[in-house]
């Protein structure tokens, strides 16, 4: 039986649970993931954990913090002043708001305080900081397209 290896297609159906056991993802009723091995769609823990599947296995696996989102980076976390924000804007704590990067991709932020004069927004992913365990089940494997496509004979 074939197993996942880098350049495979692969599409899976996962569930992502936190230390504390509350669930923060799953494919659970809906289509399985589906994404390319090795070519950086998905965390690098959660890529590690696929490769070497075969169809139909089942896999539990912790994804240290470096594998998955990374440290939380207090650099990303600041203070802006509301005279920034659209008119009318009133974000509430918990809001995701989206900025600009200097190239024009939107990069999401999470409202995290705010009072009369400003608001603090963290540009951390949600799951920085955190170990991430995902029970996964390979459903299938596509190989790679080879670019040729035969037409007759």
């Amino acid at each position: 039986m074939p197993q996942a290896k880098n350049g495979d297609v692969v599409k899976i159906h996962y569930t992502g649970t936190l230390s504390d056991g509350s669930v923060f993802d799953s494919s659970e009723g809906r289509e399985p993931l589906e994404f390319t091995l090795g070519a950086g769609q998905v965390i690098p823990g959660f890529e590690e954990m696929v490769l070497g599947m075969e169809p139909g296995a089942r896999r539990k696996n912790t994804i240290p913090v470096d594998q998955a989102y990374g440290h939380h980076d207090d650099g990303l976390v600041q203070s802006v002043d509301r005279s920034y924000l659209p008119d009318g804007m009133q974000p509430q704590v918990g809001d995701v708001l989206y900025m600009q990067s200097q190239d024009g991709a939107p990069i999401p932020v999470t409202v995290t305080e705010t009072d009369e004069s400003t608001i603090t927004i963290d540009a951390n992913h949600p799951l920085a900081g955190q170990d991430l365990t995902f029970e996964v089940v390979l459903v299938s494997i596509d190989a790679p397209s080879s670019g040729i496509e035969i037409i007759s004979s």
